[in-house]
């Protein structure tokens, strides 16, 4: 607690940001009074996933104009250790599918929270989903004119 503030931090790629990304942001925004956002850099997430379709600077400026966020930074590393160190982090929180990932934070006194995102949409499912519709409906539009 910082001069009796309760300072929240979660964090994601947000990639093709969706609703259940709101939800989280939103869920965290509750938990306190001071909500920090991290985004991960492109460099980030390319080492454990593959590269996210938005650029890092474009996905920061969609966290940036919500109202829940005080604070967007980005986010360089999945270990967290030394972001709650430095900036008096109370609670953390991120969606259920990293569950387990970041219970260290519990022995530096973070509360961690494993947001369910539930069923439905996610980044990864928006990206099939896309590409499936792509592929469908591939060549069904040839008479149809262009921008050049």
């Amino acid at each position: 607690m910082l001069h009796n503030k309760t300072v929240i931090y979660t964090s994601g790629t947000f990639d093709l940001f969706h609703y259940n990304h709101l939800k989280m942001i939103n869920y965290a925004r509750g938990l306190g009074d001071i909500l920090i956002v991290g985004v991960s850099t492109d460099e980030l997430v390319e080492s454990y996933k593959s590269k996210p379709a938005i650029p890092f600077e474009e996905r920061k400026s969609i966290i940036e104009a919500l109202k829940a966020p005080d604070v967007v930074i980005p986010q360089h590393t999945l270990d967290h250790t030394e972001i709650v160190k430095k900036l008096n982090i109370d609670a953390f929180v991120v969606g259920d599918d990293w569950t387990g990932r970041y219970d260290y934070l519990k022995e530096l006194g973070v509360d961690v929270f494993y947001f369910p995102y539930g069923r439905g949409v996610s980044t990864s499912n928006l990206k099939k989903n896309i590409h499936d519709s792509f592929e469908t409906n591939k060549g069904q539009h040839k008479d149809k004119p262009t921008l050049h």
